[in-house]
């Protein structure tokens, strides 16, 4: 099923190249005898795209406690006790290196090869973003020696500061050609996220960058004075990085949609809403993004469960239509990154480092985001309904008006509560990726007061204490071929900006 989503996008990429060119009758415009830079770069977002839109998605919805297995099924048993296996990441693994990165690598040989600064930037973007994503989610990684074919099949893993700092420094260079010799980008349409619009991409760029930057924000590596540049220049993303060449039919759609809802996949049985994002809405009256995010259930009730509640004895016989269930439909885009999502990285970076006064707009900003973009998903409210609500929720008095008296610490965890709700059925990876880094929304054993923002350790947990994993596995199948990697001992394994 999953393989069918990739082959889909590719189908989708081959159409759009054939209608790009010229037609030829002595060829077959649905076979290239060539692969050009436009179509190996749309073949890298449609590899990325499945992986974040698929795997990462579900494995984010529960780790960040947005969904928790149903009762009346097993399939992701193992995600929701945190016991997942060395097998798990071996397809998703796959996908990004030998998809994703390794065709970034031939746009970027043919882009350097042409002089055409603006698709190696955009291709720079791209690759960095995927390492960025593997790193974060697995910690140390094949990468310096990494994509040599025959020439190396046993390439070392480098230290996620080490790609980190690699990453920016190559963004950097990628932004400093284009500006130097600015030759636009030739692939147009098959640029599925932003059409090849270049200031889109350097918008891309800096954010990307501030979004690395703050990720080190607990670490030696911290760079108030990076940061801070990059808020003074404020060239941030103006419109949502997202992948939405979707086609309601089978195989053709949204990756989560396609496996975990249709009928055609796993039908909807495994995936309901945790308490954890549920009952904080829901206390906190925040009905329009509670349905945006959920599906109410087959009695048009919202109902959730505690995490890893479903697996217990507690709700025998009850099956997935019950409760509440995810709100991703077959053409729901893919996101990389929102304009949410940045301002809140703006916010908490004017937090650590201008002071509350300065971060609380952002913060506004952000939420206000996360509403337009929910109701998105639906036609049953109005953008003026949405800001309305969002600016009496934000207001005086309202239930998230940003308390700027309290110390920085606290200021960031206002600011990374709202990120985690934004995320929530947007980017499900990053959402984990920040609890783990930032350690909020608060992590509790016993029954938590879910309005004030708070996770609960899954009820059905096998690690030791009140934890939670802190990455994945290396996939058995790299390990069992690449004689330097070592598989890590177990899954609190910390990634190297979880220093908090």
């Amino acid at each position: 099923m999953k393989n069918n989503i990739k082959f889909l996008l590719l189908s989708l990429l081959v159409v759009l190249y054939s209608c790009d060119s010229e037609l030829d009758i002595n060829e077959d415009p649905n076979s290239p005898q060539e692969i050009d830079a436009g179509l190996a770069l749309s073949a890298v977002e449609g590899s990325l795209v499945t992986v974040m839109g698929g795997d990462l998605f579900n494995l984010g919805g529960i780790y960040a406690q947005y969904y928790t297995q149903s009762p009346g099924a097993s399939q992701y048993e193992n995600i929701d006790t945190y016991n997942i296996n060395v097998d798990y990441a071996n397809r998703l693994w796959t996908e990004l290196y030998a998809g994703a990165l390794n065709d970034a690598k031939f746009v970027l040989d043919k882009s350097e090869e042409n002089g055409e600064t603006g698709t190696y930037l955009i291709a720079t973007c791209l690759q960095a973003y995927t390492y960025q994503i593997l790193t974060d989610v697995f910690g140390d990684i094949p990468y310096t020696e990494a994509l040599e074919g025959q020439n190396n099949l046993s390439p070392m893993p480098t230290s996620g500061e080490e790609i980190y700092l690699d990453l920016i420094a190559k963004i950097d260079s990628a932004l400093a050609q284009y500006e130097q010799n600015p030759v636009e980008s030739s692939v147009g349409a098959q640029d599925l996220i932003y059409g090849a619009d270049m200031t889109s991409w350097i918008q891309f760029a800096n954010t990307l960058k501030l979004k690395l930057y703050m990720r080190m924000s607990y670490t030696s590596q911290n760079n108030s004075a990076e940061v801070l540049a990059l808020l003074n220049n404020g060239n941030f993303i103006t419109a949502d990085a997202k992948f939405d060449a979707f086609i309601d039919a089978t195989d053709k759609r949204n990756p989560f949609y396609e496996v975990q809802i249709a009928s055609t996949g796993l039908g909807d049985v495994n995936n309901v809403a945790s308490n954890s994002l549920h009952e904080y809405l829901e206390s906190n009256s925040d009905t329009i993004r509670l349905k945006t995010i959920y599906r109410a259930n087959k009695n048009g009730e919202y109902i959730g469960i505690d995490q890893g509640d479903g697996i217990t004895s507690n709700f025998s016989n009850q099956k997935s239509n019950e409760f509440s269930r995810p709100r991703v439909a077959p053409l729901t885009p893919v996101y990389l990154i929102t304009l949410s999502e940045s301002s809140f990285l703006q916010a908490e970076a004017l937090a650590r480092y201008s002071g509350a006064a300065a971060a609380e707009s952002l913060y506004n900003q952000g939420i206000v985001q996360s509403f337009l973009l929910n109701i998105s998903k639906t036609e049953d409210y109005t953008n003026t309904e949405a800001v309305t609500v969002a600016n009496e929720m934000i207001g005086t008095g309202g239930a998230y008006e940003f308390d700027t008296t309290v110390s920085t610490e606290e200021l960031v965890e206002q600011i990374i509560i709202q990120k985690w709700v934004a995320l929530a059925g947007v980017n499900n990876i990053e959402a984990w990726i920040e609890t783990t880094r930032t350690k909020f929304p608060e992590l509790v054993s016993n029954t938590p007061d879910y309005s004030l923002g708070r996770r609960l350790v899954s009820v059905t947990s096998v690690l030791p204490g009140n934890s939670i994993p802190s990455s994945v596995f290396y996939p058995d199948n790299e390990v069992t071929r690449n004689s330097n990697l070592n598989q890590k001992q177990n899954l609190l394994v910390k990634v190297w900006w979880d220093q908090k």
